[in-house]
């Protein structure tokens, strides 16, 4: 019915505005009565077997959402009941900015895939820290956080401590991201010196609290294994619990699209199909090279439940889906959940 039906009506829209049709669908069904157990009913399936421990959490399954979605953190129980082992909400900037101008987000259908130049736009860290107060999370959260446009890469570990400490006591770990694409010289605190001051930054902040939260980074995968061999080194000795692999990109190599197509989508971020051999190598190399002592969260091209299984069998922990879930619907997590059930059965 999604791909028949309500896909084709949706992708008549513009990416951003059906995104927002579909948000608003989801918090339309809280107020009619009993809607959101038919949808537990219909997507949310538990398997003992899935349920794993990382970062001292307990995962009821390892399919995640990956920031960007639930930007603002007003979703996340709404999407819990697709049957999600957990949601990473954001970016989160410590001040609230208004991201890229629209048009910023499009549809490259023949490939499964999205290209953005958000920006980063969200309400800022205290809007989403109101939104887990007033609404006790049902699913694991993770906050995905970042520093603002206009903060310059110097100062920018501030903002990374900001945004720690204001949610520190309501999600259950932290992204560090400093990959996007999409903001100007944000990639850039991906070089040695300036990563260092941020992590040691966090770290800091996160010694200061009763609890430890685990602190995870995002990764380009379009850095070089030079680079990525620095983050790891850096992750390992300096207090990262983990890497998520990875943010989009910005080749537009091998693509079936239109030429125009791909010059109207501008020079922003690619995710989707394109994306999974690239942060599938990524999940492989960092696997390998941190002799599996660095948890990995896949991220990149998930468009089906055997790439799912792919990057588990790569040395991936969890897994996270994005324009997998845009193109295959609500089912998708419990699409997933059943095929790795089986492959465990296996």
């Amino acid at each position: 019915m999604y791909r028949l039906l309500i896909r084709p009506l949706l992708f008549l829209f513009p990416a951003e505005s059906a995104h927002h049709i579909a948000m608003g669908c989801l918090k339309i069904a809280r107020f009619i009565p009993g809607m959101r157990a038919m949808i537990r009913l219909r997507y949310c399936r538990k398997s003992k077997q899935l349920e794993r421990e990382l970062f001292g959490i307990r995962f009821p399954n390892p399919v995640g959402i990956a920031a960007g979605l639930d930007k603002n953190g007003e979703y996340y129980n709404d999407l819990a009941n697709f049957g999600f082992g957990f949601i990473e909400i954001g970016a989160l900037t410590p001040k609230p900015q208004n991201g890229n101008p629209t048009p910023r987000c499009f549809r490259l259908p023949k490939d499964r895939a999205l290209v953005n130049r958000m920006g980063m736009n969200n309400h800022g860290a205290t809007a989403a820290l109101k939104n887990l107060k007033k609404h006790n999370p049902r699913i694991i959260v993770g906050a995905n956080i970042a520093k603002n446009s206009t903060t310059g890469n110097g100062a920018a570990y501030k903002d990374y401590c900001r945004s720690l400490s204001l949610l520190y006591d309501f999600v259950d770990f932290f992204v560090l991201n400093v990959s996007c694409p999409n903001v100007s010289g944000l990639q850039q605190l991906q070089d040695n010196e300036m990563l260092s001051q941020i992590i040691d930054s966090v770290v800091e902040v996160r010694r200061y609290n009763e609890h430890s939260r685990p602190i995870l980074l995002k990764i380009s995968p379009d850095i070089t294994h030079q680079q990525l061999d620095s983050i790891i080194h850096l992750c390992l000795i300096n207090g990262i619990d983990g890497i998520v692999a990875t943010n989009t990109t910005r080749s537009r190599e091998g693509l079936k699209s239109a030429e125009k197509a791909i010059a109207a989508a501008g020079e922003g971020g690619l995710s989707g199909a394109p994306l999974f051999e690239k942060s599938l190598e990524t999940v492989k190399y960092i696997h390998q090279k941190s002799n599996g002592l660095l948890p990995v969260i896949a991220c990149g091209g998930i468009m089906t439940p055997a790439q799912a299984s792919q990057m588990l069998d790569a040395g991936a922990s969890l897994v996270e889906v994005y324009t997998g879930f845009i193109y295959n619907g609500p089912g998708f997590a419990k699409r997933i959940v059943k095929y790795l059930k089986k492959q465990t059965k296996r």
